[in-house]
């Protein structure tokens, strides 16, 4: 039965099951979002690990170290009346029959949302090599400590967000650590030169050899051997970490008809609806249309995963919603730094600057288009962002001259 026959609204007798396909932080926040707003249907989440469902950041950080043995969610999901199936993988989606095809048999709803999450990008040619690790859930965390704890020699491809963090994670074991990176510079994919460049040197002060401009050929027990301007090259690796991206976890969508982009990502719209009837899709699974960029975006980052599950439960409560679009926001805790990031800067014209990321330890990047501000980054540099996502909010606009001067808070640099 639609959502739709029920007029989206519920209540003390709403007969309706909401599955929710994926486990982590946007599952687990859709299913918890429902009760908070009221539903008093049946809420079942089904994940694919046999564990407790759990955050991932502390996967690079505290877990990885050994100074946390995990970090399930606080939730009482049965004082919640949320039925979890656990150690259930998801392998298709039928809408027109409103059933969910899983390991364990089918499973009915009136309402799915997919929650899916994503899968890293494994190193091609890696597979079954022993030694070569990726890292993204609680056993890949759980796999990986030992090998830290022996201080081995380690090679990291990609310094990206997960690169950055597993390096930082295994100096502070004692490791000796490579990183590998094919662009001329870390975080290649993700900010711009001007921006990204100055965080090379940080590398090199906590002692991580980093290799810019290379790629891998090969990966044997070992070692691994470098292509490009290093062909032949052959680096010491008792093991080798993966950290290149990440897909949407949309296998399973296969034959569904529910719509796909090119990224594989979930095509939802604005209220996180997908094609098909009475599914949503939310989280790092899903792309949405964004008008304050004019642009469609995939964000594969907690907040987004925080955020979005308030959206869909509007939704199936008949609530109501605004369009689904926050100023995406993330952070990063490496070699020693805090480093955080809102808005969408490529569509940006206008750079300023708050400090100098060449010669100072804490500096603010402000990215402005037609003069209103779209993007900001900071190294340990807090307040800049607080401030500079609500103006992104509204669409402020800086004064270039005060916005440019660090001593100046930002909120107080409008015009």
């Amino acid at each position: 039965m639609s959502e739709q026959t029920h007029g989206g609204g519920t209540g003390a007798g709403d007969a309706r099951r909401v599955v929710v396909a994926g486990a982590g932080m946007a599952g687990v926040q859709t299913a918890v979002a429902l009760r908070e707003a009221g539903f008093t249907g049946a809420v079942t989440l089904i994940g694919a690990e046999p564990h407790q469902p759990y955050d991932r950041p502390p996967l690079s950080k505290a877990v990885l170290l050994g100074t946390a043995e995990g970090s399930a969610f606080d939730i009482d999901f049965e004082a919640l009346g949320i039925e979890l199936r656990l150690g259930c993988e998801v392998t298709g989606v039928r809408p027109e029959d409103h059933q969910v095809d899983t390991e364990a048999g089918p499973v009915a709803y009136d309402t799915l949302v997919l929650a899916t999450g994503a899968v890293p990008v494994a190193l091609p040619g890696t597979e079954g090599v022993p030694g070569v690790h990726l890292l993204r859930t609680l056993d890949d965390a759980e796999r990986l400590r030992p090998v830290l704890a022996r201080r081995h020699e380690i090679v990291v491809v990609g310094a990206g967000w997960i690169g950055a963090e597993f390096a930082t994670a295994a100096r502070a074991a004692g490791c000796a650590v490579t990183v590998v990176e094919a662009a001329d510079r870390p975080l290649a994919g993700s900010l711009p030169a001007e921006a990204a460049a100055p965080m090379a040197h940080w590398y090199a002060e906590a002692g991580v050899r980093l290799l810019t401009g290379e790629q891998v050929a090969a990966v044997e027990p070992g070692a691994v051997t470098l292509a490009g301007s290093g062909a032949g090259r052959r680096i010491a690796a008792d093991a080798v970490v993966v950290g290149i991206g990440a897909r949407p976890a949309t296998a399973a969508l296969t034959g569904s008809g529910i719509a796909l982009g090119p990224d594989g990502a979930v095509l939802a719209d604005a209220g996180l609806r997908t094609s098909a009837p009475d599914v949503y899709a939310v989280g790092d699974c899903a792309s949405y249309p964004s008008a304050r960029y004019g642009r469609r975006l995939l964000v594969h980052h907690w907040d987004n995963a925080l955020q979005g599950p308030r959206t869909v439960a509007a939704a199936i409560t008949g609530a109501g919603a605004e369009p689904y679009d926050p100023v995406p926001y993330f952070w990063s805790e490496q070699f020693g730094r805090f480093v955080q990031y809102a808005g969408h800067h490529p569509a940006a014209d206008t750079l300023l600057w708050r400090g100098d990321p060449w010669a100072d330890s804490a500096w603010t990047a402000l990215w402005l288009r037609e003069g209103v501000l779209v993007a900001v980054l900071a190294v340990d540099g807090p307040r800049d962002v607080a401030q500079g996502r609500r103006l992104i909010a509204a669409a402020a606009r800086p004064d270039p001259v005060r916005a440019a001067d660090p001593a100046v808070p930002l909120k107080s640099a409008t015009l």
